[in-house]
This record gives structure tokens, C-alpha cells and sequence, in this order.
């Protein structure tokens, strides 16, 4: 697949090409040059990857011993407001999971019916739009058997995850097609490196789409909504930073 233009290879050479010194995805999404070249190879690659790679395609999984020593965390380190801080002061005991929208079976699910779902552990590289990759040991349930479980109706065609944090009041989501929703590797993660995922991690559960860039690695997940439109929610681009910054929608690798 040599010929399609990959978005790692975009951010690659944006960031190398630049000489770009950044602290954080508000700066990089603020940089015209990489929204440019972000906004150039979108609507290619997306059709490219679907027409000729097949969809259940795995990303590339690693060794224990290929793992990085720190796994960084990025953006949103702890959510603001009290109901966060009660969470995080049981240990998450009471958090839950609404699974809605275009579903014939709408669910709320306690966090520990879903740790004792059937999981999926996978070592991944992580490859954020600041240039930054780390490779790190994921254990989590797959978003498909959340969605099995849930019924999709025929006219769903997107699946958002909303979370637990906002910024500037802006609560943050992120939305994907039914292709990567369904993906073997897209889970609801609850482990880091064999350990509870911590909290600048995304604790209680982080999603992983491992076939796509870091921003879209949703953290704070509590609510899935199936929908046939994104453009009522929120921004209606598909995602925070997509609305936010001109981030684009697809950041398949």
C-alpha cells in the first residue's frame, strides 16, 4: 500500500518539515501549514483505505519488550468538577456507561459488568499529531460486543463516544464510522501496561481505535450514541478537535 499517503506520514512530515516546537494539540491545531496538509490528504485517504485496504485489517502489534518506559499522558489530565472528583475519590465504582441513540436496546452499564466482559489485550503504538509515538499494553472490552449487545438500527451510520471532560465548557467527543467502530482492535480500555489506567490516562475507561491518531483515542468515556448525522452534534465536524480546530475527521494511519 505504498501508494496511498498515510496520515503518519503526514503529521511525519509536517512536524519534521516545520520545525514545528509545540506544547499541546491547541498549538498544532492553531498551525495553518499542518491543517493544510491535513486537509489535503483527508478525503484520499479515506477513500483509498476503504476501497483497497481491507477493513479488518490489523494494526501493528508489538513485544512485551518493545514497550516504551512511560506511556505519556496528553491533553486533559483530570476533568474539572465535583461529580469527576467523587468518581475518582471511590475508585470509579459507581461509573457508568449509556449506550443510546439508534439502538434497539438502550443499555446503562456499571463499569464492572463491563470489566467482566470478554477482553481484548493488545500492544499498540500510539501516534499523537505533535509528533510523539509510544508503544504501550492496552486490556480492554471491544466496543463491538458493547454495540452487539445494544442493537444497532438499520439507519445508524456513526457512533460517538462522549466523555467525562470539557474544554472552555466544551465537552469533549469523538465519532467514527461503523467500519472502525466495529474494528477487533477498537476497545474500551481499563488497563494500561497491566494496571488500572490512571487518571491523566483517561481512568475509568479510555477508547483505543488503533488504527487511527492519538486525538482520537477518546478518554473519559461514558456515553456511546449511535446516529445517522453528525452534524447536530456539538460542532456537527465529528469530534472536539475537529470543531474546535480544523483537526479533520478521518485520521486513519
Amino acid at each position: 500500500m505504498s501508494g496511498i499517503i498515510t496520515r503518519r506520514a503526514l503529521v511525519g512530515g509536517a512536524v519534521a518539515g516545520g520545525g514545528l516546537m509545540l506544547s499541546g494539540c491547541d498549538a498544532l491545531g492553531r498551525n495553518e501549514h499542518f491543517r493544510r496538509a491535513l486537509r489535503l490528504g483527508e478525503g484520499a485517504n479515506y477513500a483509498a483505505h476503504r476501497a483497497l485496504v481491507d477493513r479488518m485489517a490489523l494494526a501493528k502489534e508489538f513485544a512485551p519488550n518493545q514497550r516504551s518506559p512511560i506511556f505519556r499522558a496528553n491533553g486533559t489530565r483530570m476533568p474539572v468538577g465535583d461529580v469527576y472528583a467523587r468518581h475518582v475519590a471511590t475508585g470509579f465504582r459507581d461509573w457508568t456507561v449509556v449506550v443510546d441513540g439508534l439502538v434497539n436496546r438502550p443499555m446503562v452499564l456499571p463499569i464492572g459488568q463491563i470489566r467482566s466482559m470478554p477482553a481484548r489485550t493488545q500492544i499498540t503504538r500510539h501516534d499523537c499529531v505533535e509528533g510523539w509515538s509510544a508503544i504501550a499494553r492496552w486490556t480492554g472490552v471491544p466496543v463491538k460486543l458493547l454495540l452487539d449487545s445494544a442493537g444497532l438500527r438499520p439507519e445508524a451510520r456513526f457512533i460517538v463516544f462522549h466523555c467525562a471532560d470539557a474544554n472552555d465548557g466544551t465537552p469533549y467527543y469523538e465519532s467514527f464510522d461503523l467500519v472502525d467502530a466495529f474494528h477487533p482492535q477498537t476497545i474500551l480500555a481499563w488497563n494500561l501496561n497491566d494496571q488500572p489506567l490512571p487518571v491523566p490516562n483517561g481512568a475509568p475507561l479510555r477508547l483505543r481505535v488503533e488504527r487511527q491518531l492519538g486525538y482520537k483515542h477518546a478518554k473519559y468515556v461514558q456515553r456511546i450514541e449511535a446516529v445517522a448525522d453528525l452534524k447536530k452534534i456539538y460542532g456537527g465536524k465529528g469530534g472536539f478537535w475537529e470543531d474546535v480546530a480544523g483537526y479533520e475527521w478521518y485520521a486513519g494511519a
